[in-house]
């Protein structure tokens, strides 16, 4: 854990753009509570091959975006998060991968006032084979402002994978 951080909670904002001619790039932005960013870190694109797309079939995305992608990008980072919110339910099979917990943002219409865990302005969905994550999400969910967006730092982050693709990247030997 980063130094000077203390135990304020930590939020992570993991989201993946994709690129016709480069592939699938991810992005992990760690805030504070405010949404301050505290560390940003990105993958190089991943672009599978026809003879993966073949043997992996519909089980490649997944696979690209929560085990190659997600999983990179939770380990890499110095700045623990306490929870990491993905923008789409099928990024909820990164928690199996990783230590930390994953909640997912309801989208508009999911979001009524009796379906998953209020946090800011947004509800949380929760891998349902971790009911602990959100009984540790709910002790701390006070510490986030009910005025907080929770949707508006994956903008920041498409904005800054769009910008990292817009760069040529070095190739490795």
């Amino acid at each position: 854990m980063s130094s000077g951080s203390g135990d304020q909670l930590r939020l992570g904002f993991l989201a993946a753009v994709e690129d016709s001619e480069r592939g699938v790039v991810g992005g992990l932005l760690i805030t504070n509570r405010f949404g301050r960013p505290l560390e940003f870190q990105c993958t190089t694109p991943v672009k599978p091959n026809r003879t993966q797309q073949i043997l992996y079939g519909p089980t490649l995305r997944p696979f690209l975006l929560a085990e190659v992608i997600g999983r990179t990008l939770v380990e890499k980072v110095s700045v623990k998060p306490h929870l990491v919110l993905v923008e789409t339910a099928e990024l909820l099979e990164l928690r199996p991968h990783v230590d930390v917990p994953i909640a997912s943002l309801f989208t508009q219409a999911d979001a009524d006032e009796d379906v998953g865990f209020p946090l800011g302005k947004q509800r949380l969905m929760f891998h349902g084979d971790f009911a602990e994550d959100r009984d540790q999400i709910q002790r701390r969910s006070v510490e986030v402002p009910d005025t907080a967006d929770l949707q508006e730092p994956f903008e920041r982050i498409r904005e800054a994978l769009a910008e990292a693709l817009k760069t040529p990247m070095a190739r490795s030997a």
